[in-house]
């Protein structure tokens, strides 16, 4: 069977985006529009990538080392320019097809990038155009064709006459070709064009030129051509993936409110079940299990919703949460916060790298920094672990069973042991005796007639 590679033309600074970050690392939803590009290919099985970097490619090679060979354009001299540079990967082997994408066009899937390989190859074509028909042209190269309605060649925009203006079969900047055959023939492609590039689509001219089988395919879905050049138009790319993602659920038996308004990773996944209120943000590599409410104005990153729990008005970032929960409003769980069954984490209450056992609760106003909380536990409004003394951070054990009073102080590091009762009030230094009740607080004095 041949062999299949790909070139990803990813240099552009991408001018119009007026930002100081290169146009392919521009996030959609929580993930940077290049990794789509990956992961479209990712089913195909490609034999090896090379992406063809420039302005800041470090910053590229640092993020996807391990999906890609590299080679740098260090001169925006045109498409074909692009991928001439990544020559030095390629043997010359007639058994291998490459195809070529942009790195800009996050909205490519793989269904459409397979039909395009399976037609070049079932047509024995020597390279092969995805082609597109939009209502709005502009921009876009024209697809000629001749009498028999076959592509002839593509001209850009800026070479087009009026009549090729009016041509709504456009290019979409993706091929397929023999490798072989495409690295005999790029070093003849001339730039003597309006803008003075060497273009890709020329190769196409030689093609036919040199009597070679040519093939064009139309894609069934024009608008993943999309390719983004400012920040509307990743708007829209986004407003797209988003609509994809959102329905993509529902049919899988979840309730989305109000899909214009929710935002759910394409890492995600969701139980049936489940209801996700308006503005709620899932993000990363975040699951949420059946018959969980989440929502409205939410937020939970790489975090673990197990089944039946609620999350509402709160923030959870790489964190878990058990089964038969409660969490918010307002509540925030910070990195490394592990939540068990059936735990209530009430209003304004905030954990950070804390544990709570099953069927402890902290109802409201408190926060618990590097603790660890047994079952049964409740934790009284106004309750603070003081944990941090300006350089280190010390650890707080609560043992099941135990019951601290409202406003109180724990003061790292310190146990609470089973069963122990905290008074209201009281600022613990020393650790407490199972079953004991611990009162740290003053006396109360009255001073009689004192304010006259």
């Amino acid at each position: 069977m041949k062999k299949l590679s790909a070139i990803i033309l990813a240099a552009g600074k991408g001018t119009r985006m007026k930002s100081n970050t290169i146009k392919v690392l521009h996030k959609l939803l929580d993930k940077p529009m290049l990794e789509y590009i990956y992961d479209a290919l990712e089913p195909l099985s490609v034999e090896k990538i090379v992406t063809i970097v420039g302005h800041q490619k470090d910053k590229v090679l640092e993020l996807y080392k391990n999906e890609s060979l590299f080679a740098e354009q260090k001169e925006q001299l045109g498409t074909g320019h692009a991928v001439l540079q990544a020559q030095e990967f390629f043997n010359g082997d007639e058994d291998e097809d490459v195809l070529i994408l942009c790195g800009d066009t996050p909205l490519l899937s793989h269904v459409t990038l397979k039909k395009l390989v399976d037609y070049h190859r079932e047509g024995l074509y020597a390279g092969t155009v995805l082609t597109a028909y939009q209502e709005d042209p502009r921009g876009y190269g024209r697809i000629i064709r001749n009498k028999a309605n076959e592509v002839e060649l593509i001209v850009e925009e800026k070479d087009a006459t009026a009549d090729q203006k009016g041509i709504k079969e456009v290019n979409t900047g993706i091929f397929v070709f023999n490798s072989k055959l495409l690295f005999e023939l790029l070093p003849k492609v001339k730039n003597d064009n309006a803008q003075g590039e060497y273009y890709l689509p020329d190769v196409l001219k030689l093609i036919v030129k040199n009597g070679l089988k040519l093939g064009a395919q139309t894609m069934d879905e024009p608008n993943e051509m999309a390719g983004i050049n400012d920040r509307i138009r990743l708007y829209e790319a986004q407003r797209i993936l988003q609509q994809r993602v959102n329905e993509s659920w529902m049919l899988e038996g979840v309730t989305i409110i109000d899909p214009l308004n929710t935002y759910i990773s394409t890492k995600a996944s969701i139980g049936p079940d489940t209801v996700i209120y308006p503005m709620t943000f899932i993000e990363g590599n975040t699951s949420i299990g059946q018959g969980c409410i989440i929502g409205p104005n939410t937020k939970i990153v790489n975090s673990h919703i197990l089944n039946n729990s609620e999350v509402t008005q709160s923030t959870v970032l790489d964190s878990q949460v058990g089964e038969n929960c409660s969490v918010g409003p307002y509540s925030y769980l910070r990195p490394n916060t592990k939540v068990g069954n059936s735990v209530r984490v009430g209003n304004f209450v905030e954990l950070k790298n804390t544990s709570m056992a099953d069927n402890s609760k902290a109802a409201h106003l408190a926060y618990l920094g590097d603790a660890q909380v047994g079952e049964n536990v409740n934790i009284g409004c106004g309750t603070i672990t003081v944990n941090y003394d300006g350089k280190n951070k010390f650890k707080t054990i609560i043992e099941s069973d135990v019951f601290v009073g409202s406003n109180s102080n724990l003061v790292a590091p310190v146990t609470l042991k089973k069963g122990s009762f905290i008074a209201a009030g009281s600022t613990i230094t020393d650790d407490t005796p199972e079953n004991s009740l611990a009162i740290a607080r003053c006396r109360q004095t009255v001073k009689e007639n004192w304010n006259k």
